[in-house]
């Protein structure tokens, strides 16, 4: 399994980041190629200010996959947009984790 953290500020207006990070939920979900293959979380920290994204992925083919689809392409640059100076990630592999 393979992942990336992705961290940034963004205190602007809720409402065009919350529809752009939902946007881009659905359409992973609606993507059959990505289905059972690639997980994502957006995450706001309790100072309402941090934003965490987590994907997580089976094989560098999905990765591929989903980085030539045009939703990719419109929410990297969105969450360039919202996080100013660009966020901060981090490419991830599994070491260990819990059964459940």
């Amino acid at each position: 399994m393979f992942g990336i953290l992705i961290q940034y500020d963004y205190d602007g207006d809720e409402g065009p980041w919350l529809a752009a990070a939902e946007e881009f939920v659905a359409a992973i979900d609606a993507d059959p190629a990505l289905h059972g293959k690639f997980s994502y979380r957006v995450n706001v920290a309790p100072d309402g200010v941090g934003r965490v994204h987590v994907g997580e992925w089976d094989s560098e083919e999905t990765l591929s996959h989903l980085q030539s689809q045009d939703f990719f392409k419109t929410f990297a640059a969105k969450i360039g947009e919202f996080s100013g100076s660009g966020p901060n990630a981090t490419r991830l592999s599994l070491a260990a984790e819990t059964a459940g």
